[in-house]
């Protein structure tokens, strides 16, 4: 026979009851009429029923929350569950929810761990301490949910979802994740999801191919694509990922999911973004985005280029070659060549298609060599319509001789790209102990984008490929 056991605390005001360890296996155990329930150690919902609907009850569990796929969580709408424990905290709720939660946790935060989603329908409350979901886990606040108290020391890092019923077109409305959309119709039952604070490229930031150019460690999804619409991306200092200037700041959205140095579009000119951190976009009605993010136009992410080659034609001549995946307000091209990789100088003209969401390709023949034995450096200047511009990666050719190695940028600060050598060579960066900093292998142009690790000394080192090496200056 199995019995049904009710606990039911009737406390109001200040009285309370506490409990150090506390798990229900089957039972209901019910909150009512403003009672207040202060586990100590871990609270364990394995199975039956915890009801804290009748009223505006409080809950403060200072170990694990944890509700087992199963059992029932009943939040009602006035109920609060605090989180005030002393050490790190782990909230699985398996996809239940809460009307409130706060977060007062003193000493290493609250984790959601992975496979367990959580709704907020009331007010998501940070105190103290950080929230920070699994890549694989979403916190989700319901329509009409609120968060108060995110600072850069206190916020949620990894997913943090947020559910609009509507979004009227013509009207801004403000996701309480850092978004704001204003659409040009109307939109129903929108998610915008914010993934931040994770420092995991193309997952909470996006970056160009190479992985030199970051943008903040901050990206948003829409559940729908966004088309004729403007957005405004507001972050944390926190998010900042290393961009310490922010007053050339742009606005980047993509179509899909995140991959290095593909797809980003640009949807702004440079904005002053210090002091507010917010940057406003707008994505046209040619276009579709559902993914949007912050970078500078120091460090872009690339626009949509996909391609771009160098090669000799002939004994006089070098063929310019590149493609790009999609377009946006693109008036066009300048190709860029240099004798020393630092200096250049535009040799050639090529339109944009200005919006464009089909693959294009360009070539451009550079006729006019220099008198010059040794390697031609080249690069392309895309510029918007409303002047702003950004840069391809360099490409090399050798003239008047045979192929040899070229690095580039040399000297540098973080990273740099060998070029001139076979396709799929391995490369590796000795320090001058011959120790192994580094290794990379040549792509099929025979090109390694060289990514030193982060904290490396300054000095001289050296890059080797196959019988063939070059020093390497480190600033």
């Amino acid at each position: 026979m199995k019995y049904l056991l009710t606990l039911t605390l009737l406390l109001g005001g200040a009285s309370a009851t506490q409990a150090q360890d506390l798990t229900n296996n089957g039972a209901t155990l019910t909150l009512a009429n403003g009672a207040v329930l202060s586990v100590v150690g871990s609270l364990s919902n394995n199975s039956g029923t915890l009801d804290l609907s009748s009223g505006a009850n409080e809950l403060y569990v200072g170990g694990n929350l944890l509700n087992a796929a199963g059992a029932t969580l009943t939040p009602g709408t006035a109920s609060t569950v605090t989180l005030n424990g002393a050490a790190a905290q782990q909230l699985s709720l398996n996809g239940a929810g809460l009307a409130n939660l706060t977060v007062n946790n003193t000493g290493g935060g609250v984790a959601l761990p992975a496979g367990s989603n959580a709704d907020v329908a009331g007010t998501l409350t940070l105190s103290i301490g950080m929230l920070t979901t699994d890549p694989a886990a979403t916190l989700r606040l319901l329509n009409g949910a609120t968060i108060a108290g995110e600072t850069s020391t206190r916020y949620v890092a990894g997913n943090l979802a947020a559910v609009k019923a509507s979004v009227p077109g013509g009207a801004t409305t403000a996701f309480p994740n850092g978004l704001a959309i204003t659409p040009g119709a109307t939109l129903t039952n929108l998610t915008a999801i914010r993934t931040a604070g994770l420092n995991t490229a193309q997952v909470s930031y996006g970056t160009n191919a190479s992985g030199t150019n970051a943008g903040i460690d901050q990206i948003w999804r829409t559940s729908a694509p966004l088309t004729n619409a403007s957005v405004q991306l507001s972050w944390l200092s926190a998010n900042d990922n290393g961009l310490n200037n922010l007053n050339n700041s742009q606005a980047w959205a993509r179509s899909a999911a995140p991959v290095a140095g593909s797809g980003w579009a640009r949807i702004s000119a440079s904005q002053n973004a210090n002091g507010s951190r917010t940057v406003t976009g707008t994505v046209p009605a040619s276009a579709s985005f559902s993914f949007f993010t912050v970078s500078i136009a120091a460090a872009p992410l690339p626009v949509t280029l996909v391609d771009f080659t160098a090669q000799a034609e002939g004994p006089a001549a070098v063929r310019l070659r590149w493609a790009t995946a999609s377009e946006l307000n693109n008036a066009g091209f300048v190709v860029e060549r240099s004798l020393d990789g630092r200096a250049f100088a535009a040799i050639g003209t090529v339109p944009g298609a200005g919006t464009s969401s089909a693959p294009l390709f360009y070539t451009l023949l550079d006729a006019e060599l220099p008198s010059h034995q040794g390697t031609l450096y080249y690069r392309l200047r895309q510029v918007d319509f409303d002047g702003t511009a950004s840069y391809s990666p360099v490409r090399t050719v050798r003239v008047g001789g045979p192929a040899a190695l070229a690095l580039f940028p040399n000297p540098t600060t973080r990273a740099t790209t060998l070029m001139g050598t076979a396709p799929g060579q391995g490369v590796q960066v000795f320090d001058a102990l011959g120790r192994e900093v580094l290794a990379a292998t040549a792509d099929a142009a025979g090109t390694a984008a060289l990514a030193l690790p982060a904290g490396l000394p300054t000095g001289v080192y050296v890059v080797r490929a196959g019988s063939q090496a070059l020093r390497l200056t480190v600033e």
